[in-house]
């Protein structure tokens, strides 16, 4: 549902040339087809980290002059905030970041050209994109954007998102399968 979420919102917003995933899943690609995205198979899944440096380098190479990297884990995204990053990147080279919810990872990252430096996705990843751009003296830019530093991957990130108060599929499926009562039994 986070996927199917995610993509609504790419779909909609303005100010890019297209979507693309990098997938080797059926369901993600069957998904990407019928919303008119562009798809990149990769040989192998290895990691977030390579999976978005051979997409970059393959857009770049069809001529895209950046490219946004989301993931999946979003569910609060709006295509208004995907549209706000893409405002903010400058000419080459440039990356905007959005943080994670606790400062240390990168939620999303926009980067022109698109292979401007290699993803670092996973623990401290922040610092490790920031010292990056410094090092090409690339400008980079933070941007602090509540509902894309929610992600999901843990217990914790869940509760919080349940104390949002969003409508949606999502939060159906969270009541259906009653995660805040599970989740309270975790607690105790």
């Amino acid at each position: 549902l986070m996927l199917e979420h995610t993509f609504a919102q790419a779909a909609q917003a303005r100010g890019c040339d297209g979507v693309a995933i990098v997938t080797v899943y059926g369901p993600a690609i069957e998904l990407a087809r019928c919303s008119g995205f562009d798809i990149i198979i990769e040989p192998e899944q290895v990691s977030e980290s390579i999976s978005v440096d051979y997409g970059s380098r393959i857009l770049a190479e069809r001529g895209a002059h950046g490219v946004l990297r989301l993931p999946i884990d979003l569910p609060l995204i709006t295509a208004g905030d995907i549209e706000l990053i893409l405002s903010r990147l400058h000419s080459d080279p440039s990356c905007v970041i959005v943080p994670s919810r606790d400062g240390t990872g990168t939620n999303a990252i926009a980067r022109t050209p698109p292979d401007l430096f290699p993803s670092h996705f996973g623990p401290h990843s922040l610092t490790k994109h920031q010292a990056e751009a410094r090092q090409l003296e690339a400008h980079c830019e933070l941007l602090e954007l509540p509902r894309i530093a929610l992600d999901i991957d843990d217990p914790g990130d869940v509760r919080l998102y349940l104390q949002t108060g969003s409508e949606g599929r999502v939060d159906e499926l969270f009541r259906k399968l009653k995660i805040s009562e599970r989740l309270a039994t975790l607690s105790e």
